[in-house]
């Protein structure tokens, strides 16, 4: 798959390896520069994700790729049991336990080094999984998509937010410029790393975003799939349940 073969840094070490090195490198600067080039509109993402999970009122809840723990953080509004948060970065997962800690929810959320892939929680373990900005990044797309599939209860919804490609001819120039140009230059600047906002644009291309993912989706088993396209087609909330 196109997707599998974009790496942050084009070197011959695995995938993997390379997002990690890259979150690792842009950590500390990771939720400013997050907020700086999307102008804050992902916060607002995050908590149309967490609506549709209200309804099914998920007690274990798994983020794939937490990050800063983020959504992991607002999937707590649902009151849940037990929010688990996994990601390839130990440097990202430092700065979202300080974040855990200040907001007094280490009793409800545990950040553990994991990713999609390789994962070995038992079969049916959650009611829900949420994804943000990271199904992108999966080394094996198809492999890790299945693997969250066997550990999601029967029942259980998926919820993948992502960032997608505009279809209208005006939005997708002015996404490109600002994607291909802005944000790598900005990048280089605050958190000395261009090469890791620039693979930003070159992995949201190479995505089989929209009505593919969801066709990924269905090949994988997850049924009652579809999406949500966002702030005229720069994001999509993917769906889907067991």
């Amino acid at each position: 798959m196109k997707h599998d073969n974009v790496t942050p840094y084009n070197s011959d070490n695995p995938k993997k390896e390379q997002v990690a090195q890259m979150f690792d490198n842009i950590s500390g600067r990771y939720d400013f520069l997050n907020s700086l080039l999307s102008f804050g509109i992902h916060k607002g993402w995050r908590k149309k994700c967490v609506k549709l999970l209200r309804a099914n009122n998920p007690k274990n809840i798994l983020d794939v790729a937490t990050g800063t723990a983020d959504f992991a953080i607002e999937c707590a509004k649902l009151n849940p049991n037990k929010i688990t948060g996994i990601d390839i970065s130990e440097g990202m997962m430092k700065f979202g336990r300080d974040k855990i800690e200040k907001l007094d929810l280490t009793k409800l959320i545990t950040l553990e080094n994991g990713n999609a892939e390789t994962v070995i929680y038992p079969d049916n373990s959650f009611d829900a999984i949420v994804i943000g900005f990271g199904v992108r990044n999966f080394q094996d797309l198809t492999k890790g998509l299945s693997n969250l599939y066997r550990i999601l209860k029967p029942g259980g919804q998926i919820i993948i937010l992502e960032f997608s490609y505009p279809t209208n001819p005006i939005v997708k120039a002015g996404y490109s410029f600002y994607f291909s140009y802005i944000t790598p230059l900005v990048g280089k600047i605050f958190s000395k790393d261009e090469r890791a906002y620039s693979y930003l644009m070159e992995s949201v291309k190479a995505f089989p975003n929209n009505g593919n993912f969801v066709t990924i989706l269905n090949e994988t088993g997850f049924k009652e799939t579809g999406f949500n396209s966002l702030s005229m087609g720069v994001a999509a909330i993917y769906y889907g349940s067991k």
